[in-house]
């Protein structure tokens, strides 16, 4: 279980993000236009997972644009913004900002790929949905880079994911 805070105040998640070094479990999404995306999907690409409690809020809106942005300078490399938003606020999230960069997911079924991979929040007034983290992968699904964000209203660490890349 790691710490992290909400405005200053103490709240949990499920357990600790995956290694540096590890392969990162298949998981399974639903992107946008509801298909299902697994980890296989975007194999042969480098990966940077965004992940977030909801695209309804102001960092992980900000985020979300940011990766966009810096998305069209990396190499191989696919933005895969990860929440338990509903699909549907997802796109239309993007279709009103006119981000293309970035593939939004959606773990709205089950909270699987939160609770696999020990970042869904257990308590307080977030609870259930995901925590704020940046997991980088390589072209082989191998974990570079992961991130916890400390308190959960900044932002990530957007130089030390592109570093990892």
């Amino acid at each position: 279980m790691a710490t992290i805070t909400l405005k200053g105040n103490e709240i949990h998640t499920s357990g600790t993000l995956p290694s540096t070094g590890d392969k990162l479990n298949n998981f399974e999404l639903v992107a946008t236009d509801l298909s299902t995306k697994t980890l296989t999907d975007f194999s042969g690409s480098k990966l940077v997972l965004n992940i977030y409690p909801s695209i309804d809020t102001g960092t992980c809106a900000t985020s979300t644009r940011k990766f966009n942005e810096l998305a069209t300078s990396m190499e191989n490399t696919k933005v895969l913004c990860i929440s338990r938003d509903l699909p549907f606020a997802q796109s239309r999230f993007c279709g009103a900002e006119g981000l293309e960069n970035v593939v939004m997911l959606s773990d709205f079924k089950s909270g699987k790929f939160g609770a696999d991979n020990g970042l869904q929040i257990t308590d307080g007034p977030l609870a259930n949905l995901n925590s704020r983290c940046i997991i980088v992968l390589d072209e082989n699904g191998t974990i570079l880079h992961t991130e916890q964000v400390n308190e959960t209203v900044d932002e990530p660490n957007y130089d030390a994911a592109l570093a990892a890349l």
